[in-house]
């Protein structure tokens, strides 16, 4: 894995912002709150990469179905038939309920389990958590700030690119209760924003980036045609 390797993310416009993508191997935060698009954006990452670089991912999804999120991903022009000779779609709930003796496992044995296993048969490039809150609430930590800690030293030792969903309070930038906006790598904010009485636009900033000079402003994220863009505040 080459030190100047970046995963795009294929919002147009964006990508410019962050020096050319993520740097490889980096845990990033992807906060926002409900309805600005962040499994939309996560799985374009997936997406696009399996498209048009070749790269292979996973997405484990911890509280939407796949079926859900599947019709949900074929509506916004992301099908996940599309790419599924590179991308897996794991449903992690639906796992646990049908499988005989994983009653013992705990929530995040079996997501460790699960993506170690397919590390190591697809060897993914990528991988995203959706999501990280739902995965700390499910394995019960009793030493949340160290446990966690331990955690995101595990995610790096898969040598990803991994991009942890989480979903915070519309007004809030507070971006996890447990250090997790320090331990990890960069943070991408998605917000809802009123520019009148009758108007609301989706934005979106790079919060950190490390090892990359970005720009911390907030861009107006659109999707038109089954494409993701990032332009200039439109309006206020």
């Amino acid at each position: 894995m080459a030190s100047d390797d970046r995963i795009r993310t294929f919002i147009q416009g964006f990508d410019d912002k962050l020096s050319g993508g993520i740097p490889a191997g980096h845990i990033v935060l992807l906060a926002g709150e409900p309805g600005t698009m962040k499994s939309t954006i996560a799985f374009n990452v997936l997406y696009q990469n399996a498209l048009r670089e070749e790269r292979h991912g996973t997405y484990i999804s911890l509280e939407q179905g796949r079926d859900n999120l599947t019709r949900h991903l074929a509506s916004m022009s992301l099908s996940p038939a599309d790419v599924d000779d590179k991308v897996s779609v794991v449903d992690l709930g639906m796992i646990r309920r049908n499988l005989e003796g994983m009653a013992d496992k705990t929530w995040l044995e079996i997501f460790k389990m699960y993506a170690s296993n397919l590390k190591r048969t697809l060897n993914y490039e990528i991988l995203v958590v959706d999501s990280l809150p739902v995965l700390e609430v499910m394995a019960r930590f009793e030493n949340p700030r160290e446990e966690l800690f331990q955690l995101f030293e595990w995610l790096r030792d898969l040598k990803a690119t991994t991009i942890l969903i989480s979903e915070i309070k519309p007004g809030s930038e507070d971006f996890g209760k447990n250090g997790e906006e320090f331990l990890c790598d960069g943070i991408i904010h998605t917000k809802m924003e009123r520019v009148d009485d009758a108007n609301i636009q989706r934005r979106i900033r790079c919060v950190k980036m490390r090892a990359t000079g970005h720009s911390p402003n907030y861009y107006t994220l659109m999707f038109q045609n089954g494409t993701l863009q990032a332009t200039r505040i439109l309006a206020e």
